[in-house]
């Protein structure tokens, strides 16, 4: 089981019905594994809208709202929206895609300091390095999207975790 299927078994669990996003190569193993299990996948015309409509699907259903987004430009577009969800205390999980973990800070395609950009405007944000931290650390951010004074949550997934260790390889 690769990153994306992982995260799509997570997503189920928490009764999430759809995410948000705008397509992306970083991105791509999420939203695939996500359609296989009938979670449907919204592919919208701008990052902040995938965050717009995560935050209005978590007021309305109750169940933390979820965007997923590519990296660098993907995320930064993302901000007004996220900034929006803190105010509302909205939860929403934001998922956003990254450059390899070999490639970080190398000048890789997109490849900016995520968390430095969006931890002012959430109540965590963690970069992942592990496949096998993939399903906690998406539950941890369930549970603290909803704790206490509900808000915005960030996990970062390097695109090498996302696809099949054999592909990536």
């Amino acid at each position: 089981m690769h990153g994306g299927e992982l995260i799509s078994e997570v997503l189920l669990a928490q009764g999430v019905k759809s995410i948000f996003c705008l397509s992306g190569g970083h991105i791509s193993p999420i939203l695939v594994a996500c359609k296989e299990r009938g979670i449907r996948v919204v592919d919208v015309r701008q990052e902040a809208t995938a965050v717009f409509a995560a935050d209005a699907t978590a007021r309305l259903s109750g169940i933390p709202g979820v965007a997923v987004v590519t990296a660098g430009p993907g995320l930064t577009n993302t901000v007004t929206a996220v900034k929006n969800a803190q105010l509302a205390q909205s939860p929403v999980i934001i998922i956003g895609g990254a450059t390899a973990t070999a490639l970080k800070g190398r000048g890789a395609l997109q490849d900016i300091d995520q968390i430095k950009l969006i931890k002012p405007h959430v109540k965590w944000a963690c970069a992942l390095r592990r496949v096998k931290d993939l399903s906690t650390t998406l539950e941890k951010a369930f549970a603290l999207a909803r704790e206490g004074v509900p808000g915005p949550v960030f996990i970062e997934c390097p695109v090498d975790l996302l696809y099949e260790e054999k592909l990536v390889r």
